[in-house]
């Protein structure tokens, strides 16, 4: 399986200044710059989706379904009920996780590309990214706030009211439930939109209403039922499809990511190329992307945003009058 060639860190750098990338961020993204050595330690560690399976198994005493996280959590909510199995989740997630590498990369791209803070920058300059993640924790959102970067939340609802539709988040304001995605409007051209397609955390006791994860069996039956191109604002849907996807911290088997494709492929231009990151990727792996017209890479997360780092840095700012 090849490393990232400097061509590709060329090609990706252009498209990121053009606007033109969407970043996905698996559990493998959390886990950049953790030592594979040191166990999973709860609240200290953001947890892989095997550190969780194996955590929820030892807390209900499931260990038959440690090694499948969305079979333990279905078991979960059926034996004990959606509030328990939401409830452990919630203390587990509810903690100040240092960020990664990739999560400040990501938080301090606009800067980069724009070559001002956020409250010092140009108001014509509009590339910024859409930045997809199926991750519950709020470590990414902490690193935008910590440099000053502003971003709106889109996250799902899989329980409760409002089950089934997405939610815009702007600032401390009360999150809009979208309705009618054709006609709701997001600042794509102003600031990040961060898209948590499998809930949140919410860590404010005033807005514990709109916590969600989707983890259960039933919940990717749901997802599957559902086209997220019906649900989702038009203007994510049309970066979606014409945009190249940066996948990083995805593995194959994870079936949050093979729901999200059956989705979004139904929506693109397969001529579009993206792009997948991940450490000693197999054959099977290898084929499933490269029938999406994805190519892979074996490489360290971290590597990988230190060397398009230092490429976007040599690249000349571009005027965005």
């Amino acid at each position: 399986m090849p490393h990232p060639s400097e061509r590709h860190y060329t090609n990706v750098a252009l498209a990121l200044r053009n606007g033109d990338v969407v970043p996905f961020l698996g559990a493998g993204a959390n886990l950049s710059g953790r030592s594979l050595d040191v166990p999973f330690r709860p609240k200290q560690d953001l947890p892989s989706g095997d550190d969780l399976a194996r955590y929820l198994a030892e807390e209900y005493y499931a260990e038959e379904h440690a090694a499948d996280l969305l079979r333990v959590a279905q078991f979960i909510a059926t034996m004990s009920g959606y509030p328990r199995l939401y409830k452990t989740l919630h203390e587990l997630f509810d903690a100040d996780f240092s960020p990664t590498g990739v999560h400040v990369f990501l938080a301090g791209l606009p800067t980069l590309l724009s070559g001002a803070a956020y409250a010092d920058r140009n108001p014509s300059f509009s590339c910024y990214q859409l930045i997809v993640t199926t991750n519950y924790d709020d470590t990414l959102e902490r690193a935008f706030e910590a440099v000053g970067e502003a971003y709106d939340l889109v996250t799902y609802k899989a329980e409760g009211a409002q089950q089934g539709r997405f939610l815009h988040w702007q600032a401390s304001e009360e999150p809009a439930v979208i309705v009618d995605p054709n006609a709701h409007r997001l600042p794509l051209d102003e600031r990040t939109v961060i898209l948590k397609i499998h809930g949140l955390v919410v860590r404010v006791a005033d807005k514990s209403e709109w916590e969600s994860f989707v983890i259960t069996e039933d919940h990717y039956i749901d997802y599957l039922a559902h086209d997220l191109a019906n649900l989702l604002p038009v203007q994510i849907v049309e970066r979606l499809r014409n945009s190249n996807l940066l996948f990083l911290g995805y593995a194959l088997r994870d079936w949050n990511l093979r729901v999200i494709l059956q989705s979004i492929w139904k929506e693109r231009d397969l001529e579009v190329p993206s792009w997948a990151v991940q450490i000693a990727p197999d054959d099977f792996d290898e084929i499933f992307w490269g029938k999406r017209d994805v190519t892979i890479f074996d490489e360290s997360l971290d590597v990988y945003v230190q060397k398009l780092d230092v490429r976007l840095r040599e690249m000349a700012p571009r005027s965005r009058v």
